[in-house]
């Protein structure tokens, strides 16, 4: 790798991070109608609280590696808080999508336990990945522009990135499961179902999609792209996560609104029609 190719790769991961932090703003603009709608007249709880975390704090953290990006020159900026910041951001939008899968499976106690033990165990390793830079797990490619500031990532980010693809996974999992046990299997169609599980496997799929990514950039691409979809990393958790929460909230409001059954059994399931309907109004309105 000659020095003018890893600038030309460190050139079009800035314009990407660039980039990304305009898609969030965009984003944010065709969407704030629905976040005052469905979110600014409820109460101040959890899922509020979560909520705001990985809707606004991404925008620090962008707003910090766009910095970084565009410093002409001068001190290193802080990479430390930069790092932490990206981490709660997406620990927030991974705690929202938490609470919807426990919401699914009835509020099951024995699955809250296991995710919140898992979810620790995640940010555990991912933390400890992050904090072990001079102690490369995947060889290191070295860099050939001088100077500590260059916009590039350990190759320790790809383990980073693969724990979270695994936890992520482990979530569409157990969504499809309750989807396709419950629901698929008695023939219950509606949109309210396709809305609820179909479009939240949809979304998730779209996060491990940009996860997945990552680990093979950071993994096996010149050392010039490693920091290309750091942003976007941060950016697709808080659209996905906010976009979950507004669909939900829309259906469970039309669910409240109409006193139309809104799902529709098989006939050798005609009588917990109305039970799993009940059932999906509880699941909707925990999230």
């Amino acid at each position: 790798m000659s020095y003018l190719s890893e600038v030309a790769d460190l050139q079009i991961s800035k314009y990407a991070n660039i980039g990304t932090l305009a898609i969030l703003i965009f984003d944010y603009c065709i969407t704030f109608e629905d976040e005052v709608h469905w979110t600014w007249s409820r109460p101040w709880g959890l899922i509020r609280i979560i909520f705001t975390i990985s809707r606004y704090l991404p925008f620090v953290g962008s707003g910090m590696t766009a910095y970084a990006v565009l410093r002409p020159s001068g001190p290193c900026p802080a990479s430390g808080a930069e790092n932490i910041i990206h981490i709660i951001s997406i620990v927030a939008a991974e705690g929202l999508l938490v609470i919807r899968t426990w919401a699914f499976w009835q509020k099951s106690r024995k699955l809250l336990i296991g995710l919140l033990i898992y979810s620790a165990a995640t940010v555990i390793g991912a933390v400890s990945m992050n904090l072990l830079p001079n102690h490369q797990l995947i060889s290191n490619d070295t860099s050939m522009i001088p100077g500590p500031c260059n916009f590039e990532a350990s190759r320790n980010a790809a383990l980073v990135y693969a724990i979270l693809a695994q936890f992520e996974c482990v979530i569409l999992i157990l969504t499809a499961y309750k989807w396709f046990h419950d629901y698929r299997d008695s023939e219950i169609h509606s949109s309210i179902v396709a809305t609820v599980y179909g479009g939240s496997m949809l979304y998730i799929s779209c996060i491990i999609a940009i996860t997945v990514t990552n680990v093979i950039i950071d993994a096996a691409l010149p050392i010039g792209f490693s920091n290309m979809f750091d942003t976007l990393q941060i950016v697709i958790h808080s659209v996905v996560a906010s976009r979950i929460l507004f669909h939900l909230r829309s259906s469970d409001s039309r669910a409240h609104e109409s006193d139309i059954p809104l799902l529709v059994s098989a006939a050798r399931y005609a009588q917990p029609s109305q039970m799993q309907t009940n059932e999906i109004k509880s699941e909707i309105s925990e999230v």
